[in-house]
């Protein structure tokens, strides 16, 4: 399906630089935004692919970032996750270098703002990464990811686990209906939780994108599942609308694989649109252009930013463009694209209308200075969809 477009609008602003360059590959391990116009940004991997321990907070009031503290463990495709009471908890993700098979990690910690501490919290019953992990009532759903399956090889999760703040215990519930890693997932307007696509590892050095979804019903407990995607994703995007009754679904890897015949080097330009009240999937008008690495952030309600990225097939240059759809219209106008191209890279909204990005990698592969380590940047933009454009 082809998208509308209009003429680019919006403005980025650049703003204070992070402390330190970083890149983030994971779909929760993404920045979390405090109180006000505070985010907060955790870990994630320098230009060798070594986990990090880094935190640091960005002030919309004052465009500065401030250190506050370290990890008690180097993580990169952990998650983060904002409790009720505004503290952070962070669980699991791969620490130290780059290795195969990862050991992974089941310790967790909590970022409490108020002291700019971090301390330790009972570990999950199981190391993973490339999870997800989402806020249910007072507790933190964690299911799927990935784990070691023996010293050559590694398989993805069906558990699932829920943490208890008052606690600091985790607590096993029911498993998914598919083992997966690298899904998004978030909470619906009804209360129940929407896991979207992700990966399956078939070997080494791949993977199966998967259009399987479900649904958790923290009622029952218990996991259903939902309507399929029209496509296969991996690297994609996952937003809710008008409140979370229904969902945006953005990008993913290029298709196919080399020597089957379907390979396709570009990422994926698709969009679909999940609403709760049918459980089914539709196809939304195309983006301006394919993309897989980004970010897709809420503009309010029925508006969503999406942003950067890369063509997720190898020798990568991260994306300046940036474009933005509209629920009500079911379009997407092209905006202003960032100074500095990016993909896995952090992004917050700041409020309806101001969204923060920040960090991410510039170029990999053959596109980086150097092949076996990728370009960071430490640079962060903050974008007004309601800014006039100036030349």
């Amino acid at each position: 399906m082809t998208s509308a477009t209009v003429a680019a609008t919006g403005k980025w602003t650049a703003t204070g630089n992070m402390p330190a360059a970083a890149g983030w590959y994971g779909q929760h391990d993404n920045a979390v935004v405090l109180s006000g116009t505070k985010v907060l940004v955790i870990g994630g991997a320098d230009g060798s692919a070594a986990a990090l321990t880094r935190a640091a907070v960005y002030d919309h009031a004052t465009k500065t970032w401030t250190v506050k503290g370290s990890l008690q463990t180097s993580r990169r495709l952990f998650t983060a996750t904002r409790l009720a009471d505004g503290k952070v908890l962070v669980a699991g993700g791969i620490s130290g270098t780059a290795q195969f098979p990862a050991p992974g990690l089941a310790a967790a910690e909590i970022y409490d703002p108020e002291t700019g501490t971090w301390t330790s919290t009972g570990s999950m019953r199981t190391a993973r990464w490339g999870h997800c992990a989402v806020l249910v009532g007072d507790k933190v759903l964690v299911a799927g990811g990935t784990t070691m399956r023996s010293a050559q090889s590694v398989k993805a999760l069906h558990s699932a686990e829920l943490f208890d703040p008052h606690t600091g215990t985790w607590t096993e519930t029911a498993p998914m209906t598919d083992a997966r890693n690298g899904h998004p997932a978030l909470v619906l307007a009804n209360g129940r939780v929407l896991v979207v696509g992700g990966t399956l590892p078939t070997a080494r050095d791949e993977d199966t994108a998967l259009a399987y979804c479900e649904l958790f019903d923290p009622n029952a407990g218990t996991w259903s599942p939902t309507g399929a995607l029209l496509a296969p994703r991996s690297g994609h995007q996952a937003t809710a609308l008008s409140s979370g009754g229904a969902v945006l679904v953005t990008g993913g890897r290029a298709p196919g694989g080399p020597g089957d015949g379907t390979f396709d080097p570009f990422s994926r330009a698709g969009a679909e649109l999940y609403l709760q009240d049918t459980g089914r999937w539709t196809a939304a008008p195309d983006m301006p252009g394919g993309r897989a690495l980004h970010r897709a952030v809420p503009l309010g309600t029925t508006r969503v930013l999406v942003v950067g990225g890369s063509d997720g097939a190898g020798d990568d240059v991260g994306y300046a463009s940036a474009a933005v759809f509209d629920f009500t219209t079911r379009s997407w106008s092209t905006v202003s694209g960032l100074s500095t191209g990016r993909f896995a890279f952090a992004a917050a909204p700041l409020s309806d209308k101001l969204v923060l990005v920040a960090g991410g990698v510039v170029r990999s592969g053959l596109a980086a200075a150097r092949p076996d380590v990728q370009d960071l940047t430490a640079t962060s933009e903050v974008f007004d969809v309601d800014a006039a454009v100036t030349s």
